[in-house]
């Protein structure tokens, strides 16, 4: 059984990881850590009955000799980078929902785990529900290569573009790519107005920051007199913890550093 602890355990997130991988018959709960809560019980942060397990105050904690096997990290994109490298520099595997890592960040991550006999996983959505949302979005640009992407997230949250949003349009863009289509309408303009318009490639995204939603994305593509809309919402985090405890229970099956929970279903 694989001994899991969570890197931002007091969070929002991060207390839903906790009772998802408490729950699960196949995993352990080893810890958390969150400086805000350390020395508070692990279980009773989280909502759920004591586990007798004390938060820590930093992974320099919960790195020596009875280290876990896996990390789950909800932290912040100001942190996650260092966080990943001390964790793989350790040998522990490493889930990462914390987005914000550029490909120059992921790059030497590969390698530090490479290193040290440590994987890792980074996903921009842990939604079964939004992974499916990517993979139909992808099939269908051959079909509709005019396409626009509108995502809505809670207003606390640091990015924009969301990591989902950029993840789907480079998985459109490499569809059209190799079916070698284009759009019929000219898309070169570089930039939108505003901080939340974005363009990756030939896709252009919109970003909604607002009280009341969790996660939710549009992917909208226009034809001759039709329009198509693949859409996804995530009504709670519970949402997200099917796949990130998929994703503890995989990642020593997948070597290397992996860029989107697709590729472990």
């Amino acid at each position: 059984m694989l001994r899991v602890m969570v890197c931002g355990a007091g969070g929002k997130m991060g207390r839903e990881v906790v009772k998802a991988v408490h729950a699960d018959a196949e995993l352990v709960m080893a810890g958390g850590i969150d400086p805000s809560q350390a020395g508070n019980d692990v279980g009773t942060v989280a909502g759920i009955e004591s586990l007798h397990i004390p938060m820590a105050a930093s992974l320099d904690e919960v790195l020596g000799e009875n280290k876990p096997d896996v990390i789950v990290d909800f932290t912040s994109p100001a942190i996650i980078f260092e966080n990943a490298k001390k964790i793989l520099g350790a040998g522990v595997h490493i889930v990462i929902g914390t987005t914000g890592l550029s490909q120059e960040q992921r790059d030497e991550l590969a390698a530090i785990g490479k290193a040290n006999n440590a994987n890792c996983l980074v996903a921009p959505n842990f939604s079964l529900g939004a992974v499916m949302m990517m993979k139909v979005s992808a099939e269908l640009a051959q079909y509709f290569p005019n396409v626009e992407i509108i995502e809505l997230h809670h207003n606390h949250k640091y990015d924009a573009p969301s990591g989902t949003a950029v993840l789907t349009a480079k998985l459109i863009n490499e569809a059209k790519a190799a079916a070698n289509v284009v759009a019929t309408e000219d898309l070169t303009r570089e930039s939108l107005p505003g901080a939340r318009g974005a363009k990756v490639d030939d896709v252009t995204i919109h970003s909604v920051r607002l009280p009341g939603y969790v996660a939710h994305q549009e992917v909208i593509f226009g034809g001759y007199d039709e329009a198509l809309v693949v859409r996804h919402d995530s009504l709670s985090r519970l949402s997200f913890m099917p796949g990130v405890v998929l994703a503890c229970k995989k990642i020593v099956e997948h070597p290397g550093l992996t860029y989107g929970l697709e590729h472990y279903l």
